[in-house]
């Protein structure tokens, strides 16, 4: 059964030099229970992609498309309708734990927000609940780092405290934007750890730069560039068997693969170019790459690519 299904979703936003259309035309499924990666350069539209399901893009955002929510589009409810799904339904740990933790509140204040507004219980036993969520993100002391504020964490304590906050009324659908961004390699390694095992019983959208991370905890891979998905599919194929030279190009830009360099840099998302959007930086570009923007291909029940090679 699917939990999320997005259909032909387009994302943008005005601006003097005019439209940036950070994602477009994006059709994605999660399945209840599964764990997609969403991999791409910086700039690519990740980011926006989650923002738009959560709803928390700036109001002069321009929309269209369908985002269903076991069964229900998203895009159509109400502010207040869709206030009661966040926390509750749909969490989200945002990106930047620095910056998204209030600093004049303490974390267990922090935690207990969403309880005290989705489950209904009084502050005390709402605090009692962030200590307890705080003990289960592996944060010592728990008691007593519940009162303290968001400076006197260190990056990756904030980092699981961002997760506690995301899955304090239990939701059944998680997006987990950059979580390891910034974080040292030990700290890194314990924080995808955790989150290895939010997947287990979550459905998640995993939202990372970080290919190894996502190998580790991913079921399916999206891989986005220049606001559209160019590949999808299951996490070992697309890995070891990749169809978009782009791609090829990623995984090529690990270190345990010679950390070659994809050439150039990717279009402006305000000019987007005709044709294949990749081709000026392709090894593969052919003539009609410029002429005609390639269609998403089926190649086999678990893969899909966006690329005229298959044609």
């Amino acid at each position: 059964m699917d939990i999320i299904r997005i259909k032909n979703l387009n994302a943008g936003f005005p601006t003097k030099r005019g439209l940036v259309r950070a994602a477009t035309s994006v059709d994605l499924t999660i399945r209840e229970g599964e764990c997609l990666g969403l991999i791409g350069e910086s700039g690519c539209g990740k980011t926006v992609l989650g923002m738009t399901i959560m709803r928390l893009l700036q109001p002069n955002t321009i929309i269209s498309g369908e985002i269903f929510y076991k069964g229900q589009n998203l895009l159509a409810l109400k502010e207040e309708e869709m206030r009661k799904l966040r926390g509750k339904e749909l969490g989200m740990i945002l990106q930047n734990s620095t910056t998204s933790l209030n600093p004049v509140l303490s974390v267990g204040d922090q935690i207990a927000e969403g309880i005290i507004l989705h489950e209904g219980l009084r502050k005390k036993e709402a605090r009692e609940k962030a200590t307890e969520l705080l003990e289960k993100v592996q944060i010592k002391n728990a008691a007593v780092m519940s009162k303290r504020y968001p400076h006197e964490f260190s990056g990756g304590m904030r980092e699981r405290a961002m997760i506690a906050i995301a899955l304090a009324c239990s939701p059944s659908f998680v997006i987990a934007d950059e979580p390891t961004t910034g974080l040292d390699n030990r700290t890194m390694k314990g924080v995808i750890s955790l989150l290895a095992e939010v997947a287990k019983s979550k459905s998640m959208l995993f939202i990372t730069h970080d290919l190894a991370a996502a190998s580790e905890i991913c079921d399916t891979i999206a891989v986005m560039y220049a606001g559209e998905i160019v590949e999808w599919g299951d996490v070992d194929e697309v890995f070891s068997a990749p169809l978009h030279p782009y791609t090829s190009g990623l995984l090529n830009s690990l270190p345990e693969r010679g950390f070659i360099a994809i050439p150039g840099s990717s279009p402006s998302l305000i000019d987007l170019p005709g044709g294949c959007r990749f081709k000026e930086r392709c090894a593969c570009s052919e003539e009609r790459c410029a002429r005609a923007h390639p269609l998403m291909k089926e190649i086999s029940s678990s893969h899909k690519v966006r690329c005229h090679r298959y044609d």
